[in-house]
């Protein structure tokens, strides 16, 4: 992965260790610092910093008008957003955790998607809502659901998920420029996940997906939670000399073709790996997508390797749900590779 620093070469400072909670609060932090503008509100962000301290700091630092608390009120959380957003603001909320956005479903989906749409593109909404989500952190239900699929089939949303770092920092930083709403999951498993990284960072644009294990045998796509994994399945099967290709997605909605194309004409066999349940799920869309674009350079059918078709499981037996690498390759061994 490119990653770009964002001073000049005298003035970045030596590489340190850097969680994604620490990146995101950076780019929230610097995005308020740039820009009086930007809010940032949610349920516990302010005097607590965020139930993953990704706010903690922020309230002393910018002030109680411009980070707070709100009621416990999802819907009413994104309702006061809409209207900050078209009187010119840049609010950035937070969901706490995946499924309490569901409250704020019909907000998300009848407003925030279709302002620019509904006013002929004359009130657009700079509106950034983050969502922690997936699972693999031993939460109960509404703690670990994986809800991509419901915001990517919303046309008028750009959803982003970062797997790393420095993803989580510069995606951030983007999403609160962009001029129309965000939907930002963050993957809570790797909150802790870290780098050597120099912040400020400018990583690839927030539409690309990216190359980051090269490979020639297969294409795992993956994003979110599930690189790390398709990364380590990759690992795996080079043991066993297989050589696999992974991409990030990033990018959910809008979907990069060229560079997913690109690979999958290479190596032409796909997979594609996420957590959430796999029926009319986000990998039924892209398995769709690639084929039509890609029909005659498959060898073999695309795989989907998923969450189960059940509600998310107690934390005993998330380990059983969750797509692991072992999984993968198993799945990858149901191709006929003589073809």
């Amino acid at each position: 992965m490119t990653v770009t620093a964002l001073t000049t070469a005298d003035d970045v400072p030596a590489p340190v260790s850097v969680t994604m909670t620490k990146a995101l609060n950076q780019a929230l932090r610097d995005s308020l610092s740039e820009d009086e503008d930007v809010l940032v509100f949610g349920e516990d962000v302010g005097r607590l910093g965020g139930v993953f301290r990704v706010t903690e700091g922020l309230r002393k630092e910018f002030g109680p008008d411009r980070v707070w608390d709100s009621p416990l009120a999802e819907s009413g959380i994104v309702g006061t957003a809409i209207g900050m957003a078209m009187a010119g603001m840049r609010p950035v909320v937070e969901m706490q955790f995946d499924a309490y956005a569901y409250p704020a479903f019909e907000q998300i989906v009848s407003h925030v998607a279709k302002m620019r749409n509904r006013t002929k593109g004359h009130v657009s909404l700079p509106l950034t809502i983050r969502i922690p989500y997936a699972g693999d952190i031993g939460g109960v239900e509404h703690h670990s659901d994986s809800s991509e699929a419901y915001w990517t089939s919303t046309p008028g949303l750009t959803v982003l998920t970062p797997s790393n770092p420095a993803d989580a920092y510069s995606l951030l930083r983007e999403s609160i420029a962009s001029e129309d709403p965000v939907i930002f999951m963050e993957p809570k498993s790797r909150y802790w996940m870290k780098d050597e990284l120099s912040l400020p960072v400018q990583t690839a644009p927030m539409d690309r997906a990216q190359v980051v294990r090269e490979g020639s045998d297969a294409t795992l796509l993956a994003y979110g939670p599930t690189v790390r994994t398709a990364l380590s399945a990759a690992e795996e099967g080079a043991e066993h000399g297989l050589s696999i290709e992974v991409v990030d997605l990033r990018s959910l909605s809008p979907f990069d073709d060229e560079t997913v194309s690109a690979s999958v004409r290479k190596t032409s066999r796909a997979a594609i790996v996420h957590e959430a349940a796999q029926f009319g799920g986000y990998g039924a869309e892209v398995a769709a997508r690639v084929t039509e674009a890609n029909f005659t350079h498959l060898s073999a059918p695309i795989l989907r390797i998923t969450g189960f078709d059940v509600p998310y499981p107690s934390p005993k037996l998330e380990e059983y749900f969750l797509p692991t690498a072992e999984r993968i390759l198993d799945a990858l061994e149901s191709w006929d590779w003589e073809l």
